[in-house]
């Protein structure tokens, strides 16, 4: 990791009307820094990926990219915008078109980069998650895990230098959540800038260089993850933490 801070989030706000969702985000993320964000559901933890992302626009406050503001009216937000992959619960991979055009689709026609460059970046990348004799198949022909996988090949093959994981793994059945999560934690090793939000305990603290609890819309706790599960600081941290820990316990018990 390095000390260049790569996203900067500052004084990031959010409402939906009458309802504040982000209150105040202030975050820097380093390069080549993986932040796994966790809180309980409805706290703003998906909303702050979209704001990051361009996908939501914020009520208050900046997102900056190197040092560029992808929250102002710039002239070349759009390209700045794509140095942040972004991969969903729902994989949203065009069901008519097969593997190898859903993800060259984008670097094609979005990005104008030359059909064959980006098929080779497409067979690098579907080589290094196991799926390359898929490039031919459709999307109902994969399963949920193989999907997921894809739609992460499809973000990598834009060159992001951030990716952004939203409870990736939330719709797969558990013997698919294990591949999927072996390809993030690849890209944690080469490097990659990534912020995740994610109900995977254990995936978290394995990957994570730091952990963000947020609830009420605030960063209410901020550390290591060895020291976040081990030693929270906030009741509200500890309370959360019980709960997965009574969750997989009833689900053991099962």
């Amino acid at each position: 990791m390095e000390n260049k801070i790569q996203l900067q989030v500052s004084n990031l706000k959010k409402q939906f009307g009458s309802e504040t969702v982000l209150d105040g985000i202030n975050l820097d993320i380093h390069k080549g820094e993986v932040v796994v964000v966790l809180g309980p559901s409805g706290c703003g933890k998906s909303t702050l990926l979209r704001c990051i992302n361009g996908l939501e626009t914020p009520t208050g406050g900046t997102v900056s990219v190197d040092g560029i503001e992808v929250t102002s009216s710039n002239k070349k937000i759009t390209q700045i915008r794509q140095k942040i992959g972004m991969v969903f619960q729902s994989y949203d991979l065009f069901p008519h078109k097969n593997i190898m055009d859903n993800i060259t689709l984008a670097p094609v026609k979005v990005q104008k980069r030359p059909r064959k460059e980006v098929e080779q970046d497409a067979e690098r990348l579907l080589k290094r998650v196991g799926l390359w004799e898929k490039r031919k198949a459709f999307p109902r022909e994969l399963s949920g895990g193989q999907k997921q996988r894809v739609a992460i090949v499809r973000a990598l093959c834009m060159k992001p230098e951030v990716m952004l994981f939203d409870e990736v793994t939330a719709a797969l059945d558990p013997e698919m959540v294990r591949e999927v999560l072996e390809v993030m934690l690849e890209l944690a090793d080469r490097g990659m800038t990534m912020i995740i939000v994610t109900h995977e305990m254990q995936f978290a603290r394995v990957v994570a260089d730091r952990i963000i609890f947020l609830e009420g819309g605030k960063i209410q706790e901020e550390s290591s993850p060895e020291e976040f599960f081990t030693n929270p600081k906030t009741q509200r941290a500890k309370d959360f933490l019980q709960t997965f820990t009574f969750e997989k316990r009833k689900t053991n018990n099962i």
